[in-house]
């Protein structure tokens, strides 16, 4: 009687191996595959076994460690670039410091939905970054004209933040709006369209709320900050929109000390 051998012998980084192929559970994403596959290897592999990842979790796995180095070199080159917009080392704080709240009501919304965090959110993320960003620098940028211009610290930011609200409500609306369909999406595709929509919808809903208290505030903050360091330079300005604010901000002092 012959001995039995196998078949086939599977190798893998010249190891012998064995393939497993493992799926994600209802409601988790692969990252919380990859990570509980990791915690019970960790656990239940004996003494001189080892295990690695194949296809394309190997490449998510080899990059998911990428990920924190890739946002930091993001967040420094927007913070250089706001920087040289404002002149300022303190005042670009008030953007980057709002933005990640808007980010909070994606997050908020897939919850309720019961959405897990695939790449069609991650993918509504980006382009929500970029629409928030837009807001926040704008509203600072009012604010900083202002203030410039000779307006009061606080004038400015409360001036800024009421010019730049039915711009600012229409983007909000029209992206809402527009996305809408995505979130009550069924059929084929169901699960990416409602997750890049509620991600997105989400996020505007609460971000858009939340910038237009938070930036006048940190723009406050940042930029008390700033002067103490270095006074603005206070110059005349050809805007009228900014002379008649400033004019009705000076009678309403005039009124509040009489």
């Amino acid at each position: 009687m012959g001995d039995a051998c196998s078949e086939s012998l599977s190798r893998f980084n010249i190891y012998n191996s064995i393939a497993l192929s493992v799926m994600p559970a209802y409601g988790y994403s692969t990252g919380d595959a990859l990570r509980a596959v990791k915690e019970t290897a960790s656990v239940s592999l004996p003494k001189g076994y080892g295990y690695d990842f194949g296809g394309i979790t190997r490449e998510e796995n080899q990059q998911s460690s990428n990920t924190v180095i890739i946002f930091g070199i993001c967040i420094l080159m927007i913070y250089l670039i706001l920087c040289a917009l404002y002149e300022s080392f303190l005042v670009p704080f008030a953007v980057i410091l709002a933005v990640p709240v808007g980010l909070m009501g994606s997050f908020l919304f897939a919850k309720v939905m019961d959405l897990e965090n695939n790449i069609y959110l991650q993918t509504g993320l980006i382009m929500l970054i970029g629409l928030l960003s837009k807001t926040a620098i704008l509203l600072t940028e009012y604010a900083a004209e202002r203030r410039k211009a000779g307006m009061g610290l606080i004038a400015s930011a409360v001036s800024a933040a009421k010019a730049r609200l039915r711009p600012t409500l229409m983007t909000a609306l029209t992206m809402i709006f527009g996305l809408f369909p995505l979130v009550v999406a069924t059929g084929v595709g169901a699960n990416g369209n409602r997750s890049l929509g509620t991600g997105a919808v989400g996020g505007m809903i609460i971000g858009t709320l939340a910038l237009l208290f938070l930036v006048p505030a940190f723009f406050v903050v940042f930029q008390w900050l700033q002067e103490r360091i270095r006074p603005t330079q206070v110059g005349l300005t050809s805007d009228w929109q900014i002379e008649e604010e400033m004019k009705t901000s000076n009678r309403e002092i005039e009124q509040a000390h009489a």
